[in-house]
């Protein structure tokens, strides 16, 4: 692979030269071609007198020697000054052979010339989002598979004790629990797959009304009621009544993922508080859970897709949730936000009071 994208590169800079050679090549021969037919042309009316030129022979003779000494002499420094404007063109495909090699950690330095740095800055970011984009790839597969795999796993280990039989009916019972929460599981993920590509697809909101946003949070609250209260979790619900205009479908997935996420990071006997803010046009939506800070290396790929900070898999999560938070945040025109100090993890989502 890398002798072909060696072999590539140099068949890319041969072409390339002998490309801009011969079209440099081909217009130093015309305009000289042109210039002596003009000059013979002049001397013929009599406008341009050569007394040293003897005959019109001995004319065309110099016209010819200065013109293919021209197109000799302008062919030479055409080569040698393809060089210059050529080296960042090979630059580039050099870098471009490379990333399509699989090598996204290619950089290239183009000079200190505006646009060359605006080329260099260009293709060095598009290398960067790839390289990113391939750990996120390559996260997923680590990460989702993970998760898919462990309920499948248990699911056909207990599937296999009941088949066997001779147990007692408590621990039947025990097993088609456990089953039931890994398929749970299952579906839990395979709904939030669909949910990001959804969200992901959409452009405009659709089924925009106005509804009580207070309400929303405690009916969300209500909904997750057995998370917390199996993990003995204090929750602070302490707001004013705030209405809003948007889509109640979506933004119920805002709140349940983020309650959801502020749950299974709260440690037993935790607490997570819920706050509404008006500021201006603006409602600001605050879900704050006590528990490990978030380490600041995670904080800028928090919201990636499939991105998981808990390599650990202790905690169960694919990675979706707040990805599905951000896209219906900035749906809504809106801005979503993560802060941890002091051993509090706080979660700000801002939305305009009223969709335009």
């Amino acid at each position: 692979m890398k002798r072909f994208a060696d072999r590539r590169e140099i068949d890319s800079r041969i072409s390339l030269t002998v490309i801009f050679s011969a079209v440099l090549f081909a217009v130093i021969t015309v305009t000289m071609l042109l210039v002596a037919c003009l000059i013979m042309a002049l001397a013929q009316v009599g406008i341009v007198s050569f007394k040293n030129a003897g005959t019109t022979g001995g004319l065309f003779i110099i016209l010819m020697t200065i013109a293919i000494t021209s197109i000799l002499v302008g062919t030479i420094v055409t080569i040698l000054i393809s060089k210059i404007p050529l080296d960042p063109i090979n630059k580039v495909i050099q870098g471009m052979n490379r990333l399509a090699s699989g090598h996204y950690d290619t950089r290239i330095d183009m000079g200190g010339l505006e646009l060359t740095r605006g080329v260099s800055d260009s293709f060095n970011k598009l290398a960067e989002e790839l390289e990113n984009t391939e750990m996120l790839r390559s996260d997923f597969i680590n990460n989702f598979s993970h998760e898919f795999k462990t309920p499948i796993v248990s699911i056909l280990g207990f599937a296999r004790l009941l088949k066997k039989g001779g147990m007692a009916e408590t621990e039947q019972k025990e097993y088609l629990d456990i089953i039931e929460a890994e398929s749970e599981r299952l579906s839990n993920m395979a709904t939030n797959v669909l949910n990001l590509t959804k969200v992901e697809n959409q452009t405009i909101l659709t089924d925009v009304t106005e509804f009580n946003l207070s309400e929303q949070l405690r009916s969300c609250v209500i909904l997750l009621e057995k998370k917390w209260d199996a993990k003995g979790l204090e929750l602070r619900v302490d707001f004013d009544e705030y209405m809003i205009r948007g889509s109640m479908e979506l933004l119920k997935q805002v709140w349940i993922n983020l309650l959801d996420n502020a749950i299974k990071f709260s440690p037993v006997g935790g607490s997570i508080s819920i706050t509404i803010e008006k500021r201006e046009r603006k409602v600001e939506v605050a879900v704050s859970n006590t528990g490990t800070a978030i380490p600041e290396e995670n904080m800028g790929r928090i919201f990636d897709k499939f991105y998981q900070g808990d390599v650990s898999h202790s905690s169960e999560g694919s990675g979706v949730g707040l990805a599905i938070v951000k896209r219906i945040v900035q749906l809504h025109g809106g801005t979503v936000g993560v802060l941890s100090e002091k051993g509090v993890n706080t979660f700000r989502v801002e939305l305009p009071e009223f969709l335009k």
